[in-house]
C-alpha cells in the first residue's frame, strides 16, 4: 500500500500513543490504485467506488474487463487492504466471474462450499461452518431464512443473482467496525452505485440452460423443458451535473435438474460393540443365528446395522428473480444520499419418487469388514413368509423464499478531516409453502410381499435385493403419510453511524455506533398418518395408477449399480392422483392435505447495541509500517418464545412404530444476555515496494442456532421400543469466541502476478455442545413393559419378537382399555393399536439439547500463487489451504462427541486464455473428505463427506466491442457426492446429478 510519507514527530507518537491506548482502529486511507478495485470497509460499503466521506479521499475506481483484469483487481484488494482481505471483482458492468457468487467464493483460499440441487449455496472459511459466517449486503446484515434448514443462521447465496454484483469482499480478520457474528470471515457483497460511473452504463444478456440431470428421471417426476431461459439486465445513469444517478438490475432464470440419490436415510441403529447383546445386535458366539456370521466383530470392536435403504429419483424447478433500485442524490458535492431497495425470490418445486426397505432386526446374516469400526459388507435379514412391505413413495410439495430489503445512506464530508454517515435498514427473509401439499410432504405405498432383504455395501452403491417380491400377489396400496407446513421469517432493522477524524500527521481515528434489532420466527405443523400397515385396501387403487420402472439406469454413474443382483423394478405414480384416491378412500379427506395452523411455532428475539473506536497510523520508518487498533463493544439481550404441542398418548401401531398424539399447544418464554469487548490490531510493513508482511490479532464471535437458542421442548412424532426423542433449547447460551491470530507474506512480483504464504491460528471457545438428557415428558405412558407386554413375554414371545407380542396381545386382550384389533395382515398377523396406560411405564426420551461447554483450537496455512504469462493472454490462479484441528472425531469411540464440522483441506486452480477476440476460462476445485455432523438419523454418530473434485469451463469470444457470447460447462466431469458414517463401507448417502450447459449473449450498450 502507499503511506503517507509525513514525518512523525515526537509528540504525534506521544498523542497517537496515548489514543491508541483507549481508541480502536478503522481502515487507513489509500491512495489511488490505477486499474485496480479498492478494498472497501464493510461499515461504509454504501459509498463503494464513489468519492464520498466514507471513502478514501480522492480514490476513484477505474472500470476494469475481462478474465485478467478482474483477476489483477482481485489482487490489489488483497494488496491494498487493512488486515487479512480477499476477494473477486467483476469482469465487467453485469458480468461476474461465476453465475453463482459461492462458485465464485469457492475459489478464495480458506472458502469451501456446501451445494444443493447441484450449484453452490452455503459457505465455510477456515472450517469455520457457514451458521457462524456473516454476509452483509453492501455494508449491511442480511436476514436469512431457508425451509430445508429452518432454525440455521447460514446465508443462502443461491437466492442472488450474480449478475448486479460487481465485488465480493471476504473479511478474514476481525474488523472493529464490522458487524459481529462471522467468526469465521465477513463477507461483503458489493453492488453498483451510480455516481461511481458517471454517465450512462447498461447491458443485457440472455442465456439458455440445459441442465443433463433433468432427463435421468422416471416420467413421473420429470417436468418442464430440455432447455430454460435466463434474462437479464442493468442500467446505470447520472444526470449532466453529476448530482443524481439512478441505477436498474433485474434477472429472472428458469432452471430444470434432477438428482437421485441411495440413501440410509434414517440412520445406522448403534453403535454396538462385538460383545453387546441388545435390540439390533448380531447374535453372539455360540448363540442361534452366529452360524450366519462372516468375520464377525471382536469384542471391543464398534459396529452399526442399517435401519432401512432408499432409493429416490428427484425433479426439481426453480425459478429465480432478481432486483435492485437505487437512487442517489448529491445536493452538493460534500453530501450524497442514497436510497436503495433489493428484491429476490427464489422458487423450488420438487417431485419424488421412491423405493426404500425397513429393516426390523429380526434374524439375520452378514459378512464384516476388519475393526476396529466394523462395517457390513453385505447385510441380509431373513423375511419368512414374504409378507413385509415393499415401500414405494412419492411426494410433490413447492417453497418459496423472498428477500427484500429496503436502505437508506447518507455521507456527508464536513471539511477535509472530518467525515460522517448515516446507514439504516430494514431487511426480511421469508420462506414459505408454495403448494396445496405443503413444504414438504411423502404419500407411502407399498406391496406387503418382501421375503428376504440383502444390501451388498462393497461398492460405492448399496445394491438392494428383495426375495419374493409378487405384486400381483399383493398389490400396491397407500399405505402411511406426511404433510408438512413450515414457515421462517427474519427480520432485521439496523442503524449505524460512523465517522472519521483525520489527526495529526498521518493517522485517523474512526467511531461509530450500531443497533441491530434482528427478529426471527420458525413454525411449522405436521399432518402424519401412521398407517405403515395399509390405509385402506389395494382395489381402492386400479393398477393403471402405478407405473413400472427399472432403477439402475437412474445410478448408471455409480461404481456397483450395475450388480445383477440389484431389485430393479419398481412403481411410481402420479403424487396427486394416488393422494385424491386415498383421501377419497379413506373417508378423511382432510388427513391428506397440510395443517392450516402450526404445532410448533418458535419465536427468537435478538436486541443489540455496540460501539467501536478505531485508531489508524502510518509510520515513516526505515520499512514503512501501517497499523490499526480497534476495540468493539456489543450487548445483546435475547428473547425466545415457543408455541409447543403437548403430548397426550403413545400409540404402538406396528412392529417398532409408536406414534405421540399431541394435544393443544402452549406459549413458553425464555431470556438471556451477554456482552463482549473485542479488541483487534492490525499491522503490515512494506518490507520491498513489491513485498508485504502482515499480522493480525482479533477476538470475533459467532451466535447459536436459533435451534438452539429456542425455548421450549418439543417432541418428535414417532418413538420406538426403546423410547423417544425431542429437542430443546437455550436462550442463555453465549456465542462461540475466537481468539484469532494471522501471520502473511506476500510479494507481488508482477502487474498481475503475486506469490502468498498466509498461516493462522483460531482458538475457540463457549461452543455450543450438543449433548443428550432422559427425560420423562408429560409422563407418558408406553405399552412397552406394560401389563399387556409381560403377559405376552410369560407365554414365550422373545423380548425382540415384536410381532409375536402384538399377535399375543391382539388374540388375549382385545377390547381391553387401550387394545383396538384390526384386520389381519396377508401372514396372519394381527393388526390395530395399542395405547399406553395408566399403569404401564413412563416412557423415556432423549432429549437434544445445548450448553457451552466446549473449546477447541484450529490453525491452518494458505497458499495462493497468481501468474501471467506477460502478454500472451495465458494466466493462471491457483490457492492450496491447509487446515488442521486437533480436536477430531473419534470413530471406534461411542457416545457423543464434539468435534470441528466443515475442517477439510481445499485447493483451486484456474487457468485463463484471452485476446481481443477470445476468452477461456479453466477452473477446478477440490475439497477434501470433512465431518459435516455429528449426529445422524439415529443419535450421536458421524457424517462424512467425501473428497469431492468439480472441473468447470467457459468460453467466450467477443463479436465486436458490444456483443459477447460465451459457453459455459459446469461440473463437465459429471462428479458424484457421497456421505458416510464410522465407516466408508457405512453409507449414510450417494447421490449422482449431472453436468450442466449454458449458452449466453451479452450486449453491452
Amino acid at each position: 500500500m502507499h503511506y503517507p510519507k509525513a514525518k512523525q514527530t515526537l509528540m504525534s507518537l506521544a498523542v497517537a500513543s496515548a489514543c491508541a491506548a483507549f481508541m480502536p482502529a478503522h481502515a487507513q486511507e489509500a491512495a489511488p490504485v490505477p486499474d485496480a478495485a479498492t478494498a472497501t470497509d464493510p461499515a461504509s460499503a454504501q459509498a463503494q467506488e464513489a468519492t464520498t466521506p466514507s471513502s478514501p479521499a480522492g480514490v476513484q475506481t477505474v472500470l476494469v474487463t475481462g478474465l485478467r483484469a478482474s483477476l489483477e483487481s482481485s489482487m490489489n484488494l488483497k494488496r491494498n487492504a487493512t488486515g487479512f482481505v480477499d476477494g473477486i471483482v467483476a469482469e465487467d458492468i453485469g458480468k461476474f466471474p461465476d453465475t453463482n457468487l459461492a462458485e465464485s467464493l469457492q475459489r478464495i483460499s480458506g472458502v469451501s462450499i456446501d451445494r444443493s440441487i447441484g450449484e453452490g449455496s452455503k459457505v465455510t472459511v477456515r472450517g469455520v461452518g457457514p451458521d457462524l459466517n456473516l454476509v452483509l449486503l453492501n455494508g449491511r446484515q442480511m436476514p436469512t431464512s431457508n425451509l430445508g434448514d429452518r432454525p440455521g443462521r447460514a446465508y443462502d447465496f443461491a437466492n442472488i443473482a450474480s449478475e448486479a454484483v460487481s465485488q465480493l469482499q471476504v473479511y478474514k480478520s476481525a474488523r472493529a467496525e464490522t458487524p459481529t457474528g462471522g467468526m469465521g470471515a465477513t463477507i461483503n457483497v458489493l453492488t453498483a452505485r451510480p455516481l461511481s460511473r458517471p454517465g450512462m452504463q447498461a447491458s443485457v444478456g440472455v442465456k439458455g440452460v440445459y441442465d443433463k440431470s433433468a432427463e435421468n428421471l422416471p416420467n413421473d417426476v420429470q417436468r418442464g423443458d430440455k432447455i430454460t431461459p435466463e434474462i437479464s439486465g442493468i442500467y446505470s445513469n447520472t444526470s449532466a451535473d453529476g448530482r443524481f444517478g439512478i441505477a436498474l438490475s433485474a434477472s429472472y432464470q428458469e432452471r430444470n435438474l434432477g438428482f437421485n440419490q441411495a440413501a440410509v436415510s434414517n440412520g445406522w441403529k448403534g453403535p454396538f460393540r462385538g460383545d453387546e447383546n441388545n435390540w439390533g445386535t448380531i447374535p453372539q458366539p455360540g448363540t442361534p443365528g452366529s452360524e450366519n456370521i462372516t468375520n464377525r466383530p471382536d469384542p471391543t470392536d464398534v459396529y452399526q446395522v442399517p435401519q432401512n435403504l432408499n432409493y429416490n429419483m428427484n425433479g426439481i424447478q426453480r425459478q429465480r428473480t432478481n432486483g435492485q433500485l437505487v437512487f442517489q442524490f448529491a445536493p452538493v458535492k460534500e453530501i450524497t444520499t442514497t436510497l436503495d431497495y433489493t428484491y429476490s425470490e427464489n422458487k423450488i418445486q420438487t417431485r419424488r419418487n421412491d423405493i426404500s426397505a425397513w429393516f426390523n432386526f429380526g434374524p439375520s446374516t452378514s459378512s464384516w469388514t476388519d475393526g476396529p469400526v466394523a462395517a457390513p459388507l453385505v447385510y441380509t435379514e431373513i423375511i419368512n413368509p414374504a409378507v413385509s412391505d415393499i415401500a414405494m413413495g412419492a411426494a410433490d410439495f413447492a417453497t418459496r423464499t423472498q428477500n427484500k430489503s429496503l436502505g437508506f445512506n447518507a455521507a456527508w464530508r464536513v471539511n477535509s478531516d472530518i467525515r460522517l454517515e448515516l446507514d439504516a435498514h430494514s431487511s426480511t427473509a421469508e420462506s414459505t409453502p408454495d403448494s396445496p401439499f405443503g413444504s414438504s410432504n411423502t404419500l407411502g405405498t407399498a406391496s406387503f410381499s418382501r421375503g428376504n432383504t440383502s444390501v451388498d455395501f462393497s461398492k460405492d452403491f448399496p445394491v438392494l435385493s428383495i426375495q419374493g417380491a409378487d405384486f400381483a400377489r399383493a398389490p400396491q396400496q397407500v399405505t402411511g403419510s406426511v404433510f408438512e407446513n413450515g414457515y421462517v421469517k427474519s427480520e432485521i432493522k439496523q442503524l449505524q453511524t460512523h465517522a472519521s477524524w483525520k489527526m495529526l500527521e498521518a493517522s485517523e481515528l474512526k467511531f461509530g455506533l450500531a443497533t441491530t434489532d434482528v427478529e426471527n420466527r420458525s413454525a411449522f405443523s405436521i399432518q402424519q398418518r401412521d398407517t405403515w400397515g395399509g390405509a385402506t385396501v389395494p382395489s381402492d387403487y386400479p393398477a393403471s395408477v402405478f407405473h413400472q420402472e427399472s432403477l439402475r439406469q437412474y445410478f448408471d454413474n455409480i461404481d456397483g449399480s450395475d450388480n445383477p443382483a440389484l431389485f430393479n423394478t419398481f412403481y411410481t405414480f402420479d403424487f396427486d392422483q394416488v393422494r385424491q384416491l386415498a383421501a377419497k378412500a379413506s373417508g378423511r379427506p382432510e388427513l391428506y392435505l397440510p395443517k392450516t395452523t402450526w404445532n410448533t411455532d418458535q419465536r427468537t428475539r435478538e436486541k443489540s447495541k455496540s460501539l467501536y473506536l478505531q485508531f489508524n497510523t502510518d509510520w515513516n520508518t526505515a520499512l514503512p509500517i501501517h497499523t490499526s487498533f480497534g476495540v468493539r463493544y456489543e450487548k445483546t439481550d435475547v428473547t425466545s418464545t415457543a408455541l409447543v404441542p403437548i403430548a397426550t398418548s403413545i400409540t404402538w401401531v406396528s412392529q417398532n412404530e409408536f406414534p405421540v398424539t399431541f394435544g393443544e399447544p402452549n406459549f413458553t418464554t425464555l431470556t438471556g444476555k451477554y456482552h463482549h469487548v473485542l479488541p483487534n490490531f492490525d499491522a503490515d510493513i512494506d518490507l520491498r515496494s513489491d513485498m508485504k508482511g502482515r499480522f493480525s490479532y482479533g477476538e470475533s464471535i459467532g451466535r447459536p442456532r436459533y435451534d438452539q437458542l429456542t425455548g421450549g421442548q418439543v417432541l418428535n412424532n414417532l418413538a420406538r421400543v426403546n423410547g423417544g426423542t425431542g429437542t430443546q433449547g437455550n436462550p442463555g447460551l453465549l456465542p462461540v469466541k475466537s481468539k484469532n491470530i494471522d501471520l502473511a507474506y506476500e510479494w507481488y512480483y508482477g502487474k498481475s502476478s503475486f506469490v502468498s504464504l498466509g498461516h493462522f491460528r483460531k482458538s475457540l471457545e463457549n461452543y455450543a455442545g450438543q449433548s443428550k438428557l432422559v427425560a420423562q415428558p408429560f409422563n407418558l405412558r408406553t405399552p412397552v413393559g406394560g401389563a399387556y407386554w409381560n403377559a405376552a413375554l410369560a407365554n414365550g414371545c422373545a423380548g425382540a419378537d415384536t410381532t409375536c407380542i402384538r399377535n399375543y396381545i391382539f388374540r388375549n386382550f382385545n377390547g381391553q382399555p387401550g387394545v383396538v384389533r384390526g384386520t389381519d395382515d396377508p401372514a396372519g398377523n394381527a393388526t390395530g393399536v395399542i395405547t399406553g396406560q395408566g399403569n404401564d411405564p413412563i416412557a423415556n426420551f432423549e432429549i437434544n439439547t445445548y450448553a457451552n461447554q466446549k473449546a477447541a483450537r484450529l490453525r491452518g496455512l494458505e497458499f495462493n500463487l497468481q501468474h501471467m504469462f506477460g502478454n500472451s493472454g495465458f494466466g493462471f490462479s491457483s490457492n492450496y489451504t491447509y487446515v488442521k484441528s486437533s480436536l477430531k472425531y473419534d470413530n471406534a469411540s461411542i457416545g457423543e462427541q464434539f468435534a470441528l464440522p466443515g475442517l477439510s483441506n481445499s485447493a483451486n486452480f484456474v487457468g485463463i486464455y484471452e485476446n481481443d477476440k477470445w476468452s477461456v476460462r479453466a477452473a477446478y476445485n477440490w475439497r477434501d473428505e470433512f465431518l459435516s455432523g455429528t449426529f445422524d438419523g439415529a443419535g450421536p454418530n458421524p457424517t462424512y463427506v467425501e473428497a469431492f473434485g468439480q472441473f468447470d469451463l467457459s468460453v467466450g469470444f467477443n463479436v465486436n466491442r458490444n456483443l459477447t457470447v460465451q459457453f459455459e460447462g459446469i461440473n463437465l466431469t459429471d462428479e458424484i457426492k457421497r456421505i458416510h458414517g464410522r465407516s466408508e463401507r457405512q453409507l449414510l448417502l450417494v447421490e449422482q446429478s449431472g453436468p450442466r450447459y449454458m449458452l449466453s449473449a451479452r450486449y453491452k450498450f
